[in-house]
């Protein structure tokens, strides 16, 4: 199916709900083209250099996975990443470009190729988010000190880095007679958002829908949850916010410490 992506001013989504399931097979990662395949040549440009952004939207579209990259004009990384997806056994029904006061935003509506459905696994969901990320970088070398993984992925990793006690941040709002809305920011490494899902699991709470922001060193997930169909009361809030807070600030505990 061919794919056009056309030149607009951003506008906003319409919300919906989706679900998300919690366990899929490990997904490997595609690596993108070489930064030697950017058009111009040039690496340098960092005199205005947006947040680098993706965004992957579960809310906004009952039929796809949104994601949406924020960062650089060059033309060749829409379809060089709408070629790592498909790597991944992906679709891209449709891709835009727009443009807001904040810059240029590139925005897909994804789907899984074997059943034509948003993608509902969280490995596969970071593996998109790794994916562009790493693309990302590709075409833009100068965004690699501004991302926490571009330790990972990328020739410059970040010169200073986020302290993750200091800015881990969970609030858990009630959203409505059936769910809470759980509300995350802690700083970026790779796995991070199979990690939350995991641990949220762990609990035996449902992760309904969702939004997962990568904003330069930052991750920010909003998550609607329940509790067998019901908002969660306020102890289980508690637990649930002092198991994230434990897990997050200590990424590297080995599994031999227990």
């Amino acid at each position: 199916m061919a794919v056009t992506a056309a030149l607009r001013p951003c506008s906003g989504v319409s919300p919906a709900v989706s679900g998300m399931r919690l366990s899929s097979p490990a997904v490997r990662v595609p690596r993108a083209a070489s930064s030697a395949a950017v058009e111009d040549g040039s690496s340098s440009n960092t005199d205005t250099v947006p947040t680098p952004k993706v965004i992957i939207d579960q809310d906004s579209d009952p039929d796809a996975t949104i994601v949406e990259i924020t960062l650089g004009d060059r033309l060749g990384d829409l379809l060089d990443t709408m070629n790592a997806l498909k790597n991944l056994g992906l679709n891209v029904v449709k891709a835009s470009v727009c443009l807001d006061s904040t810059g240029k935003h590139i925005k897909l509506a994804i789907t899984k190729l074997s059943t034509g459905r948003k993608i509902g696994e969280p490995e596969l969901l970071e593996a998109v988010r790794l994916t562009i990320i790493n693309n990302m970088i590709q075409y833009h070398p100068e965004a690699s000190s501004q991302l926490a993984l571009g330790a990972t992925f990328g020739p410059e990793p970040p010169t200073e880095l986020v302290d993750v006690d200091i800015a881990t941040h969970i609030d858990i709002y009630d959203d409505g007679p059936d769910r809470s809305l759980l509300v995350v920011e802690t700083a970026d490494r790779p796995g991070l958002l199979v990690d939350l899902v995991k641990i949220i699991d762990d609990i035996n709470i449902t992760v309904q829908s969702g939004e997962f922001d990568t904003e330069g060193l930052l991750a920010k997930a909003k998550f609607h949850v329940s509790y067998r169909g019901k908002p969660l009361i306020k102890a289980l809030q508690q637990v649930l916010a002092n198991s994230l807070r434990y897990f997050l600030r200590r990424p590297t505990t080995e599994e031999g410490s227990y």
